[in-house]
């Protein structure tokens, strides 16, 4: 099977949001997705970004246009989500992010109706009907397909990384989970889902494909479920480990550092030296821990099975890349990375949150609305970093 890869210029960066729609007064999730997308359908028809629905009537998902730098896509985000709430304001629906509702129970969730949608529930039965779950994708530009599996390789090491930044799903249809990300291990019971095979080039990636169509696992490449994968149509690699991101400016400190980490790896490759990877049971065991202990977790960090703290590496790594998110024009939210590490991540406020309350969960949906709604704008956020 030939899968061509689309050309797409270098270290673009394209952002997805999967949001929630609460009701105001008690928090609950509303399925009014396709009420409200009806209504944006014409206004936003010109624009960059887009307003799609997703598996559950109570989501949409709000998508950038191809960014140059990651603040021109989220300037796209931050315009769509306006336009979002020309709409929701009225309906008295708030919006959201988190990798999991607190307290929402998957038996009262709508599913839209879409084939597709329809297919995965029939497949997947009660692990389907389960995922309630949210998430960011972030997609990257790659200018050459020879580099794509490389650069997913390398990734890889960064993936737990980049799950403990975004973790925020520590409850689970009423209960403390004790993981950081629930979602992460949810997620994965999806077929074609979780981490992604260790192929070494494009043509083993094709032949995976071929494997998985001849067999009727999947019809095409938009069924692979990957943590990192390739998106031939875009001629990107997505990020899809991440739990859904409480804040813009959060949401931007994770974008800068996928684009940062895959250009880094795209000069690497580009000089002729070898990336780093390491073993898949590392990768997999980090995967875990990371959804355990999001930012207090120990983490395998090379061949040699190196264990340090997430926090210290990825310090060590925004040092080191600092001169590239420069280049790239996103150094201030680059250094946003900083904040997740020193306040915390959502899991974190979330249960700091639900231990005030007295274990009360829907202070903490209250909590994350009045975050999304009221939380720094990027540029206020962006004036506090230094560059």
């Amino acid at each position: 099977m030939t899968v061509p890869f689309a050309t797409s210029a270098r270290s673009t960066v394209g952002l997805e949001w999967e949001i929630m729609l609460a009701d105001g007064a008690t928090g609950d999730l509303a399925p009014r997705a396709p009420d409200l997308i009806a209504q944006v359908e014409e206004p936003t028809a010109l624009e960059r970004y887009t307003v799609t629905g997703e598996l559950l009537t109570n989501t949409i998902e709000v998508t950038s246009g191809v960014g140059d730098t990651v603040a021109a896509a989220v300037d796209d985000i931050a315009d769509a989500i306006a336009t979002v709430r020309t709409v929701t304001d009225p309906m008295g629906l708030e919006l959201l992010c988190a990798g999991s509702h607190p307290f929402a129970q998957w038996y009262d969730q709508q599913i839209t109706d879409k084939t597709r949608y329809h297919k995965l529930i029939e497949r997947t039965q009660w692990w389907g009907r389960n995922m309630m779950i949210w998430g960011i994708h972030v997609h990257v530009g790659v200018d050459d397909v020879n580099k794509v599996f490389p650069i997913i390789n390398a990734l890889a090491v960064y993936l737990p990384h980049l799950q403990a930044l975004s973790a925020s799903s520590p409850f689970w249809a009423g209960d403390r989970t004790g993981y950081a990300s629930n979602r992460a291990l949810v997620f994965q019971q999806l077929p074609t889902a979780g981490l992604p095979w260790p192929l070494a080039d494009w043509s083993q990636y094709e032949g995976y494909l071929e494997d998985m169509v001849r067999t009727g696992v999947i019809e095409d490449a938009t069924e692979v479920r990957w943590d990192i994968r390739p998106a031939p149509r875009w001629g990107t690699i997505e990020i899809r480990a991440c739990d859904g991101m409480s804040t813009l400016p959060e949401l931007a400190a994770v974008a800068a550092l996928v684009q940062v980490l895959v250009e880094h790896f795209s000069r690497e490759l580009d000089e002729g030296r070898e990336l780093p990877t390491i073993q898949p049971w590392f990768i997999r065991e980090n995967k875990w821990r990371a959804a355990r202990y999001g930012l207090d977790a120990r983490v395998i960090v090379d061949h040699d099975g190196t264990q340090r703290l997430v926090t210290d590496h990825l310090r060590e790594t925004m040092d080191r890349l600092m001169p590239v998110a420069e280049e790239l024009h996103c150094a201030r939210e680059f250094a946003g990375l900083g904040a997740i590490v020193e306040q915390g991540a959502s899991y974190a406020r979330q249960l700091r949150v639900a231990d005030a309350a007295e274990g009360d969960l829907r202070e903490v949906v209250q909590h994350l609305i009045r975050e999304f709604r009221a939380g720094p704008t990027l540029r206020d956020h962006l004036a506090t970093l230094r560059p």
